[in-house]
């Protein structure tokens, strides 16, 4: 027969669920959120941008590297081993065309939702393993677990984030979206956008006349040499995080 819990054992595992809570809320805020020690802008005295492209190959690829080769615009694709894998001739479009090349997971799945075994594995993907470094890896949704560091280094991966998002997975029009994420932008900036959304194309090609406007050239994530994030850079992205 089983007895029920004691108010000891009781306490005991609240207080290990509660610990456990913790650990994640503070991954998450010192991590995601401040990004601390991830790689995040370039220099802000040097006028240039990194555009970022996660979630590809897909079926809007095409459109995507069109819009950039009439510009003349050099990009960085955070892709997906499922993505890579229903679209070969995406991938090979994407080196073919210059383009910096690196990995968003075997996985498109936050790192709170996968076991340790499956989070190595998600890190250790490279669409590129066998080629030059530095190999890049950008978390789902931004997401850590307590692990992620740790596994990233155990990899020989560098996390990369962001400091702009065009928030191209909402339902505004191109034009708004654009004006968002200019007003945003600054020298050194690394402006997220996604390989999928039916608007980016459109939105990609206003931003690009844009940041040509106000004398912002485009370049790839490694020609931006992004910087670690600090602490003072890390408490300006965690109160735009959560708020002002």
């Amino acid at each position: 027969m089983n007895r029920p819990a004691t108010p000891t054992v009781r306490r005991a595992a609240a207080l290990l669920a509660a610990t456990l809570l913790g650990k994640l809320l503070l991954s998450d805020l010192i991590f995601r959120a401040a990004g601390l020690g991830a790689l995040g802008a370039g220099s802000r005295h040097v006028p240039r941008v990194a555009l970022t492209f996660d979630d590809g190959p897909g079926p809007r690829t095409p459109e995507l590297l069109a819009v950039l080769a009439a510009h003349g615009a050099p990009a960085t694709f955070f892709v997906t081993e499922p993505a890579c894998r229903a679209h070969p001739d995406g991938l090979r479009a994407l080196h073919a065309a210059g383009h910096q090349v690196e990995a968003h997971g075997r996985w498109h799945r936050h790192a709170l939702r996968l076991t340790p075994w499956q989070e190595w594995a998600q890190i250790a993907w490279h669409p590129r393993a066998d080629g030059r470094g530095p190999h890049l890896y950008r978390p789902p949704y931004g997401g850590h677990s307590p692990l992620t560091r740790l596994l990233a280094h155990l990899t020989g991966r560098r996390i990369a984030l962001w400091d702009v998002e065009s928030r191209d997975w909402t339902d505004r029009p191109a034009a708004a979206l654009a004006a968002h994420t200019l007003a945003h932008t600054r020298p050194g900036s690394v402006i997220l956008l996604h390989d999928g959304p039916q608007v980016t194309p459109e939105l990609l090609g206003t931003l690009l006349t844009g940041l040509r406007e106000r004398g912002l050239e485009p370049v790839t994530l490694n020609d931006l040499r992004p910087h670690r994030i600090g602490l003072r850079e890390g408490w300006a992205r965690l109160r735009g995080s959560y708020g002002r």
